[in-house]
């Protein structure tokens, strides 16, 4: 993934010298990005209405390429460089004409939904978080993380379904922090091994987990009760923020509910690893993906 990332880059990063796509090979860009680089996501925009699936390409291709300007490209200040870029590129959206493919694209999108600049600023502020952040003290502090992170998705959805408010952007960020937190609990290990602890300090030293274990990488029974914890409340806001479905437009009720009943089924599955996530990554497989599809259609039509 680095390389092919790194290579793009230069063909399209800060200094490249090339012209902007027109618009039709800009989209094309964008669903090549969203349709190789992210499974699930190309899952649920089958289920999507089709006037909508280039725009969430749209979407997914700018959150993707901002997240391996973070990942991808060494750390540190290089990529603080290179997400200030981002962010540049960003506000011709709203202010000039831009020039990279994913942009080009974007901009349609913004302008046909009058989605504004802040939701995609703040997934920029959070992937720059992660260059100065890599542990967190309280829960607290982990959700303020994932207001940015995580929570602007929702409400970009929320503009692209034309029914943003207040209400339902609440209920919104129940699931995108829900999935989130679900994601950092299913990726201990890896996230870890990059550096990133985000079990919070406060709920480690709670549950007798010390930073020695932490170290060694030790499942203890200390862990497994620090898990089942977190687990169980982010389970909690999943559940919550499923009353989102029934009040986004139909079209779109399966996609949202995908989304929540999958991260549960992970967090499902972490229990089943009896919380070892440091021997076991939990994954759904290809079976119990389609299985979930089928139950969440087959709800939609009671």
């Amino acid at each position: 993934m680095r390389n092919g990332f790194l290579a793009e880059l230069q063909r399209l990063g800060p200094g490249a010298d090339y012209a902007p796509l027109p618009l039709p090979r800009a989209q094309a860009y964008c669903r090549q990005l969203a349709r190789t680089h992210y499974e699930n996501f190309s899952v649920a925009t089958l289920l999507l209405p089709r006037r909508l699936t280039q725009h969430f390409h749209n979407v997914y291709a700018y959150c993707r390429w901002a997240d391996d300007l973070g990942d991808e490209t060494g750390g540190g200040e290089e990529a603080l460089r290179l997400l200030a870029w981002w962010r540049d590129e960003l506000l011709r959206c709203y202010d000039g004409q831009p020039r990279h493919p994913v942009l080009v694209a974007l901009q349609q999108t913004i302008r046909r939904f009058e989605i504004p600049a802040e939701p995609f600023l703040n997934l920029l502020t959070a992937f720059e978080q992660d260059q100065r952040v890599k542990r967190y003290e309280t829960y607290d502090q982990l959700l303020g993380y994932c207001v940015n992170s995580a929570n602007p998705v929702g409400r970009i959805v929320l503009y692209l379904c034309e029914c943003f408010d207040v209400m339902r952007a609440q209920l919104a960020d129940l699931v995108c922090t829900g999935l989130q937190l679900a994601n950092f609990w299913q990726d201990v290990a890896r996230d870890f091994d990059s550096g990133r602890v985000y079990l919070p300090a406060e709920d480690r030293r709670r549950f007798g987990y010390a930073d020695d274990d932490l170290d060694a990488r030790r499942f203890t029974p200390a862990f497994a009760e620090l898990m089942r914890f977190e687990v169980e409340r982010t389970r909690q806001l999943l559940v919550d923020g499923l009353a989102l479905v029934p009040l986004v437009p139909r079209g779109v009720q399966m996609d949202i509910e995908l989304f929540a009943r999958g991260g549960l089924a992970i967090l499902h599955k972490i229990e089943l690893t009896g919380y070892d996530v440091w021997q076991t990554r939990p994954v759904l497989t290809k079976r119990e993906k389609a299985s979930l599809m089928v139950s969440v259609i087959a709800r939609s039509l009671m």
